[in-house]
């Protein structure tokens, strides 16, 4: 049977090591924070890029299209 000592020494290492995973989530928790962050600007670049690609494609003669399937 374990001794007290044993029993003291095994809870240590169990706080110790509770410790170590607290450290890791909230290191975890602040990376996933930046990382959506990061997402959601990279979104609303993608967004405000394919608008302005929208608008120059509504700029463009409609006669641009018909010249291009002529060529092929």
């Amino acid at each position: 049977m374990a001794t007290l000592q044993d029993l003291a020494d095994r809870v240590d290492r169990l706080l110790l090591r509770h410790q170590e995973l607290e450290r890791t989530n909230a290191l975890l928790l602040e990376q996933l924070a930046q990382t959506t962050g990061e997402r959601d600007s990279l979104k609303s670049r993608l967004a405000a890029a394919r608008s302005r690609i929208d608008a120059l494609l509504e700029r463009l003669p409609a006669s641009a299209g018909d010249k291009e399937g002529e060529d092929a």
